[in-house]
């Protein structure tokens, strides 16, 4: 599961005349059928996305011999979709939902192509970035969709889709990726997912545009861009991408890029984020930070799983990718339970839990580097680390808008957001160096020159360096989760 999963964004609320519903249709009604179908269907294209992608990513970094910008290839997404998702929260509230949705819909489309046309691994991560703004425009648009076509009453509805949207994706999507890789090749996996937006463009599009499109207020005086978030959100980026990158280099000139990074991304996140975020205030800051912590060490780790299958224990693509299936049900599973009236009460408890087992899985994966491991063991600790993601994530989103005045519930969410995105870059670039200090790079040569797992060319080290350090950020978070609550 990504950052931008659609099932935890937060929508402010429209004013209070569009709770009615015309003869009382559901979703599927008449009036909001082709909408719903529509944007359900983008959605599910993301979630397809981003788990089939992560089953060809190995493949595609060992045939463009690029293993040791691995982590590039995921981070440059996160990073790039956390300048979109400003822009187009922005972009929407002055001109409607339509356009953001349409230009990020195109550049996801046109990032999938560049990296399946690649000739070398940079061309495939600018391909990435690309995508990353799209993913980022795409899904802050369809909240605003949902927000000013359906009322209310509706919404819990269309929301279940898109969370249900993510289930069939992550059992398909690495049996389809891994087999599309094995049969035809890695590239096809990025260059035919375009094709099926066609569907999905003619269904939302004309419907978006009776019901969503233009400003919120058409008689108010038309907004302009916030320039300092604008900023704020460009320096997060930036320093992002440069910090990654002097993760990657790991020589004495890194230390200029990191500086950089460093002065760039701070007085953003301090800008952007609650104050108090960073030293785990509690209430709502510590809300945003354990989003933030729970996303990163999970994505972090999650994202060499595959590669650390492949390379290491000689799985094919399609059975690394397939270690990951369980986790879109039992996610799923963990987000129902959180959602029963009973638990309310237990609620930053049960979040502790969660965060507990999200640790234990990602200690448990590695495991499998031990020769008489069995595989299997990463599916069984993917799916209770995914359980445990259920619960915490959505219950972050509960307690933010339960923390936050009506009047600060957009803002907040976006603060939400960002730390998903920005833990996700951070993370990954730390995980990425330690992988890259530890000859992580020669994993794809050794594997392809030996073809079996366990030869002398194997580097355990590598993933050891990454798993390892997730875990203990994610008992951090169990810590945070002990702060949720005001005194």
């Amino acid at each position: 599961m990504t950052a931008l999963e659609p099932r935890d964004a937060q929508v402010t609320p429209p004013s209070a005349g569009t709770d009615v519903v015309p003869g009382g249709q559901g979703v599927l009604g008449r009036t909001h059928r082709a909408l719903s179908v529509g944007i359900v269907s983008v959605v599910l294209l993301i979630a397809f996305e981003a788990t089939a992608v992560g089953t060809a990513m190995p493949v595609a970094a060992r045939e463009l011999d690029g293993i040791s910008l691995y982590a590039f290839a995921f981070s440059a997404y996160f990073t790039t979709s956390l300048f979109a998702m400003v822009l187009s929260g922005q972009w929407a509230d002055r001109d409607g939902p339509l356009w953001p949705l349409a230009t990020g819909i195109a550049a996801f489309g046109a990032g999938l192509l560049l990296s399946g046309t690649a000739g070398a691994m940079w061309l495939f991560i600018v391909g990435r970035a690309v995508q990353g703004l799209g993913g980022g425009l795409v899904i802050v648009a369809l909240y605003v969709v949902v927000s000013r076509a359906y009322s209310e009453r509706l919404r819990p509805s269309i929301m279940a889709a898109f969370a249900a949207s993510w289930v069939i994706p992550s059992v398909v999507g690495p049996l389809a990726s891994g087999t599309v890789t094995e049969q035809l090749g890695w590239r096809w996996v990025f260059i035919g997912i375009p094709v099926l937006v066609v569907f999905p463009l003619a269904l939302a599009l004309p419907a978006i545009r009776r019901t969503a499109s233009g400003p919120a207020d058409p008689h108010a005086p038309r907004q302009s861009f916030d320039g300092r978030r604008i900023r704020l959100a460009f320096g997060i980026s930036v320093g992002a991408g440069l910090l990654q990158y002097a993760g990657q280099e790991l020589r004495w000139l890194s230390v200029i890029p990191a500086l950089a990074g460093t002065a760039l991304l701070v007085p953003a996140v301090l800008g952007l984020l609650p104050r108090g975020t960073h030293r785990a205030a509690r209430g709502l800051p510590s809300v945003v930070l354990l989003r933030g912590v729970a996303a990163g060490s999970f994505i972090a780790a999650e994202s060499f799983v595959p590669l650390m299958l492949v390379t290491q224990r000689g799985l094919s693509p399609t059975l690394a990718g397939l270690s990951l299936a369980v986790g879109g049900a039992t996610w799923t599973l963990g987000s129902y339970v959180q959602s029963r009236p009973r638990v309310e009460p237990y609620r930053e408890r049960l979040m502790a839990l969660g965060m507990v087992l999200v640790a234990a899985a990602i200690a448990a994966a590695p495991s499998v580097l031990i020769a008489w491991v069995p595989v299997w063991i990463v599916g069984v600790a993917w799916g209770v680390g995914c359980f445990g993601m259920g619960m915490v994530i959505s219950s972050t989103s509960v307690l933010l808008l339960k923390l936050s005045a009506p009047e600060e519930a957009g803002a907040n969410s976006a603060a939400l957001q960002i730390s998903d995105g920005l833990s996700n870059v951070l993370l990954l670039a730390v995980g990425g160096a330690a992988f890259a200090a530890l000859g992580g790079g020669a994993v794809g040569a050794a594997h392809a020159a030996s073809g079996a797992a366990g030869s002398s060319g194997s580097h355990p080290a590598a993933f050891a360096a990454v798993f390892l350090p997730m875990a203990g950020v994610a008992l951090v978070g169990a810590w945070v989760s002990t702060r949720l609550r005001t005194r």
